[in-house]
């Protein structure tokens, strides 16, 4: 999966740890959202679009499984 988190995040002036404090979650979370190495919960995913005043759909791109 991949994120617009970095790009918006810039938009904002935000680090990477003003995020995390704004949503609650330690900046290695964020570091590994940025990465498409981590699947947010429905909440995270909320709380961070909301935060990057955003939508989840607009945040987060999903990738279709070509294996099937």
């Amino acid at each position: 999966m991949k994120t617009r988190i970095k790009e918006l995040r810039a938009r904002y002036d935000l680090t990477q740890e003003d995020l995390a404090k704004m949503v609650g979650v330690r900046r290695e979370t964020i570091i590994y959202l940025e990465k498409g190495k981590y699947n947010p919960s429905l909440k995270l995913a909320h709380d961070v679009a909301k935060s990057l005043k955003t939508t989840i759909d607009e945040l987060f791109i999903f990738e279709e499984d070509k294996s099937e």
